[in-house]
């Protein structure tokens, strides 16, 4: 990364960014409060080439509240974005810039929109910890509370412990959000997940060890790199389970709904990859509580997601469907109870890329802001 820009430089950037309506500098172990009479918040995207990144563009394009300054890439750096993603021709003609002029990306941005796989963003939090830039990281680095869970799974040393962090998941951690410098954008099937399971975890309606859950998610998720498991001819008319009892979303589920339950539990997760583009299913099954009753279990979904505004309760007996929140910030959810086997049935659609990736990440964004949440999201689902 490059430092060979001097405070004073650094400091030249900042102030003249002239849509900013705050900024907090630090320089010379002293804070300078910068008004500007802008009213735009300058965003930037690190990784801005994946399929994440490419949709945070396509939402911000419309947010009312933020102005995108930086993309960058560091496979593509110096070439424009719109030669990578021809549907941007004539919208975005930015040239990509590379992680070398991060500081001065960071100087330059209120929000940092970090679209990078595991890794990579705690060295890019540390290299823009001089600037008051908040941070939403796509990937997995700031998702755990306990950052060994995170290396056993991951297998890569976590360089920030102890990090001022909140685990991005809107709904039910808005508060944390709110304050935190880095948000740990949560992953997309954990997202479908912890939805689907959180009324029931927290009002005790189930027995915490009965937790299965079957997620099909579209070919996106896999990312935007060639790879042969998904390579037309090996993928086309297929589907097929994956990472079955060793999948890296499984300790984040556990992590979410344990602290909903306000007790320890593990899930069994098995993810599966359908010939789709984009899309989430997610089938949540588990045993309910003795005694408890149908009308339970709708007041407690009714109950924790009242006012949510992308939360959308098909209620009992109903089957989201991918294509009914496709290219949108909405979540939707409905529930089956098999009287013979005391087993309920949560069903939860989500668009991968939109409220398991970047739409959710701009919600986040909106709370860290002060923002209403809806701000740039409220978006009609793409049809038929």
């Amino acid at each position: 990364m490059r430092n060979d820009l001097t405070e004073e430089a650094l400091c030249e950037i900042f102030f003249k960014t002239h849509l900013k309506k705050y900024a907090l500098l630090m320089y010379n172990n002293k804070n300078f409060l910068y008004r500007s009479g802008g009213d735009e918040m300058n965003v930037s995207i690190i990784g801005a080439t994946g399929y994440a990144g490419e949709e945070l563009i396509r939402l911000l394009h419309r947010h009312p509240e933020a102005d995108i300054v930086h993309m960058t890439s560091e496979h593509h750096a110096g070439e424009r974005i719109s030669a990578l993603y021809p549907h941007l021709t004539d919208i975005y003609e930015d040239t990509l810039a590379s992680l070398d002029r991060m500081r001065e990306i960071a100087a330059d941005s209120d929000i940092l929109f970090i679209a990078l796989p595991h890794g990579h963003a705690m060295r890019i939090v540390k290299a823009a910890a001089d600037f008051s830039v908040r941070i939403i990281d796509l990937g997995a680095d700031y998702r755990f509370d306990d950052t060994t869970v995170y290396e056993r799974w991951y297998r890569t040393p976590h360089t920030d412990p102890d990090a001022d962090r909140a685990y991005g998941l809107a709904e039910l951690y808005r508060s944390e959000i709110a304050r935190a410098h880095v948000i740990g954008n949560a992953g997309c099937y954990t997202t479908a997940s912890i939805l689907a399971l959180a009324p029931l975890v927290k009002a005790h309606l189930i027995i915490p060890d009965s937790i299965i859950v079957d997620a099909v998610s579209g070919v996106s998720g896999a990312g935007r790199a060639p790879k042969e498991s998904t390579h037309f001819p090996e993928f086309y008319d297929n589907f097929t389970a994956y990472g079955a009892v060793s999948h890296r979303h499984t300790p984040e589920i556990e992590q979410a709904l344990s602290a909903q339950a306000g007790e320890s539990l593990a899930v069994s997760f098995t993810p599966h990859l359908a010939p789709i583009s984009r899309g989430i299913l997610a089938t949540c099954y588990a045993t309910l509580a003795a005694g408890v009753t149908e009308e339970q279990v709708d007041t407690a979904f009714e109950d924790l997601y009242a006012g949510e505004y992308f939360i959308r309760l098909r209620g009992r007996g109903a089957y989201p469907a991918v294509k009914y929140v496709r290219g949108t910030n909405y979540c939707d959810l409905a529930w089956h109870i098999d009287p013979r086997t005391r087993r309920i049935i949560v069903f939860s659609a989500i668009d991968n890329l939109v409220k398991g990736a970047a739409g959710q990440a701009v919600q986040n964004m909106n709370i860290a802001l002060g923002l209403d949440e809806r701000t740039g999201l409220d978006l009609v689902p793409m049809y038929p």
